[in-house]
């Protein structure tokens, strides 16, 4: 079954790296996400157009990308969960359930996903919610043994919950590293995790994770920052990112996506990564420095 597996990561991973664009947010219902996924026909050809690695959907999106035509397409990472912890309001009672109760790997199977991934939230007071996570990565991993289907899990340490819009991510590089572990005991193939306050501190969560870990972008920045701390955290160790807002809801998704993919897998500095956003023009940048 690890060969199955291996063959799906050799179309996740190009020479071991990817960029993964995740536009899954639907499930989250939660507005301020949409912004940006309005038109997603519209969206997805943006994406395609720009060739990432790979593009996260949940099943009712996915057809926008694998009923495409031909080979040269983005790999498909398909969520199979959804909950409520990224809301703005607080809830008096937080749930992280399947998509698909009855067999939550096939309709990735179906869709010839090249990956799946699962949350782990570790909330501050919800214990519950935490169980409920290892009782869904316990579920979809047995499933993706069956299948060959490689695992991918998102730990999420999140901050208490705030008005300025939900739990926030919690940077501390000790709670992070401690859930990459478990997420890797649980027997995660890949691992999709926050960066650490401090980027020098991540080369700890690559440690722990002993799989290939790609960077968890959050919410919409500035893009020199972005391109600085992805630059960083690329350096500690990390294979790739899977970035969405950071992407989606910049005025030219399509640029954002040439200049990460400089930084993955042409190992662009962060600055060289801004002059490809701003040209469009990957080769002449990068032949110039």
């Amino acid at each position: 079954m690890l060969e199955r597996k291996e063959a799906r990561l050799n179309r996740l991973l190009t020479a071991g790296r990817c960029l993964d664009i995740a536009v899954d947010h639907g499930v989250c219902n939660e507005p301020t996400f949409l912004s940006g996924l309005e038109d997603m026909p519209r969206v997805m050809d943006q994406l395609v157009a720009a060739a990432p690695d790979a593009i996260q959907l949940n099943y009712g999106q996915a057809d926008l990308l694998q009923g495409r035509p031909g080979r040269n397409k983005p790999a498909l990472v398909m969520r199979l969960d959804m909950g409520n912890p990224y809301n703005a309001t607080a809830h008096r009672v937080m749930w992280a359930v399947l998509q698909n109760a009855e067999d939550p790997v096939l309709p990735a199977v179906q869709m010839d996903a090249a990956c799946v991934v699962v949350n782990l939230f570790m909330l501050p007071g919800e214990p519950d919610l935490f169980r409920q996570c290892v009782a869904n990565i316990a579920r979809v991993r047995a499933e993706c043994d069956r299948y060959g289907m490689p695992l991918m899990i998102e730990p999420l340490v999140m901050a208490p919950h705030t008005e300025r819009g939900g739990y926030m991510v919690d940077g501390d590089a000790e709670k992070i590293v401690t859930l990459v572990r478990l997420a890797r005991e649980m027997g995660a193939d890949i691992v999709k995790a926050d960066p650490t306050t401090n980027a020098a501190d991540f080369h700890r969560v690559v440690q722990a994770a002993r799989c290939p870990v790609l960077v968890r972008g959050g919410g919409k920045e500035d893009l020199r920052q972005v391109f600085a701390r992805s630059r960083e955290l690329l350096d500690q160790g990390a294979v790739g990112l899977v970035y969405g807002r950071n992407v989606y809801q910049h005025r030219d998704p399509s640029a954002v996506v040439r200049a990460l993919m400089a930084m993955i897998h042409r190992d662009a500095s962060a600055e060289l990564a801004w002059q490809v956003y701003e040209s469009g023009d990957t080769e002449r940048v990068l032949a110039d420095r």
